[in-house]
């Protein structure tokens, strides 16, 4: 892998979205340039967009557009999206990932899905109307599988907080992927140039994650991710291993609670639902993106990171196991 890319983006096109919509449809052609000059010599793009189930929203529930290496099949997609509908909080976020995971992803690239949401699936908190997916779908679970095809999944809240986000923070850690707080819909390009450049050059590296996470299972050990992402990191600090990195405010993103970090252990949705909170919500401002403000989104280049390696690791262990 390292030279092909397959970007797919699950787009939530309910009315409060019309911002992000707009910015990814001005800047899908920058971001096809900015990503390839990286070294990507072939990109795929794949869109999913979703609403929400009848009676809630009749228009659709998602509809799903398969992978196309043509930037202009891309763009007319985009310039025929709107945002529309929604009615409850709760969208089918369940549904749109099942629609990515079963697009045609090439077994040799890598696989990136970002998912653009402001709200969370059905079945998440207790007073939604409906008490699951209507067609059945548990978002986790795909996420699970998601995690075993190597796809890495970055889940852009706009505007989430407390559980909300504690569940997009998990389920896109599940696949070795990041949660990116999102506040202004003109950043939402270099949100996915930087996520697409930093996983592009952490694909390289993992020939050598996958040989060590390979031995352990060969002598029949537990893999322990802490120790080995501790060994993993030390390794590449040795060899000088470098890679891109997606920073917000000059701090790396992808920083994750210590709740989501425990949930992204948990396999269904209601298991996430039923989680314990842990006391009272406390705000923190370099995670949280509610309220508002601004913020600025680089993409760096150093050495590979204690928390690359930890997802490295997570996800050589998904697709082995």
């Amino acid at each position: 892998m390292g030279d092909k890319l397959d970007l797919a983006f699950a787009m939530d096109c309910t009315g409060s979205m019309g911002g992000y919509i707009a910015s990814a449809k001005q800047n899908i052609e920058n971001i096809t340039q900015r990503i390839s000059s990286s070294g990507t010599s072939s990109i795929r793009f794949g869109l999913v967009e979703y609403r929400d189930h009848p009676p809630q929203d009749s228009s659709f529930v998602t509809q799903k557009h398969d992978f196309t290496p043509h930037l202009s099949t891309m763009k007319s997609w985009l310039t025929a999206c709107s945002a529309g509908g929604g009615g409850d909080t709760p969208e089918a976020v369940a549904d749109a990932l099942y629609d990515v995971l079963h697009l045609s992803w090439c077994t040799d690239a890598t696989k990136i899905c970002v998912l653009i949401s402001d709200a969370p699936p059905h079945g998440l908190q207790h007073s939604d109307s409906f008490p699951r997916c209507p067609a059945g779908h548990d978002p986790v679970c795909i996420a699970s599988e998601m995690a075993k095809k190597g796809i890495v999944l970055y889940s852009v809240g706009c505007g989430l907080s407390g559980n909300v986000m504690d569940f997009f923070m998990a389920i896109a850690f599940m696949t070795g992927g990041q949660y990116v707080p999102l506040s202004n819909a003109s950043n939402l390009a270099e949100v996915i140039i930087g996520g697409a450049q930093e996983e592009v050059s952490l694909e390289k590296w993992m020939a050598e994650v996958d040989e060590e996470v390979q031995r352990d299972l060969e002598a029949g050990k537990e893999i322990d991710e802490e120790e080995l992402s501790r060994r993993i990191h030390e390794k590449m600090k040795l060899k000088g291993a470098r890679a891109k990195q997606l920073k917000r405010n000059n701090k790396q993103v992808g920083e994750i609670t210590r709740r989501a970090k425990m949930m992204s252990k948990l396999r269904t949705l209601p298991e996430m639902r039923d989680f314990p909170a842990e006391g009272a919500y406390v705000p923190d401002p370099n995670i949280d993106s509610y309220k508002g403000g601004t913020a600025g989104f680089d993409i760096d280049e150093g050495e590979i990171t204690r928390e690359q390696a930890e997802r490295m690791v997570i996800k050589s262990k998904a697709r082995m196991t």
